[in-house]
């Protein structure tokens, strides 16, 4: 049913515990996998004019995020990988993941997002929002959502 299924990760327990669930859905379907980081962009006080910038920390943030987004997709790949699944992985730097995660779906060709939830209702949900949320209201694409 399912050949090529989106996976986002930001190396959280929840989300790497979707991670191991989807590559074993994957696996099952006959289905590859692209794991997905949503990377944040260096954030506008250092990006911007000002004393507390300069290229120098621009640089040095964009390295330590990079790296952050390196070391979350190789852990989730070690799980594809241990489990016979293939895979490949892609990080998109923007501030809205939930719109990095679709455009990765469409660009890839996936024909399902799989990705963890924390199930916040009420309050704290309106207040923290939910990028999962978001993702099932944008997307054409089917979403499995994992909790």
């Amino acid at each position: 049913m399912f050949k090529h299924i989106l996976v986002p990760t930001d190396g959280s327990p929840l989300s790497q515990s979707a991670v191991a669930r989807a590559v074993a859905f994957a696996k099952e379907a006959g289905a590859r996998i692209t794991l997905f980081y949503a990377e944040p962009d260096v954030p506008t006080a250092y990006a911007g004019m000002g004393a507390l910038s300069s290229a120098q920390l621009t640089q040095e943030v964009h390295a330590r995020l990079d790296g952050a987004a390196r070391d979350i997709l190789a852990a989730a790949e070690q799980v594809a990988r241990d489990a016979g699944v293939a895979c490949d992985c892609l990080a998109l730097v923007g501030n809205q993941p939930y719109a990095l995660i679709i455009q990765a779906a469409e660009s890839r060709g996936c024909d399902l997002i799989f990705m963890a939830s924390h199930g916040r209702r009420g309050l704290s949900a309106l207040l923290l929002g939910s990028e999962t949320q978001k993702v099932l209201t944008h997307s054409t694409i089917p979403v499995l959502v994992y909790r």
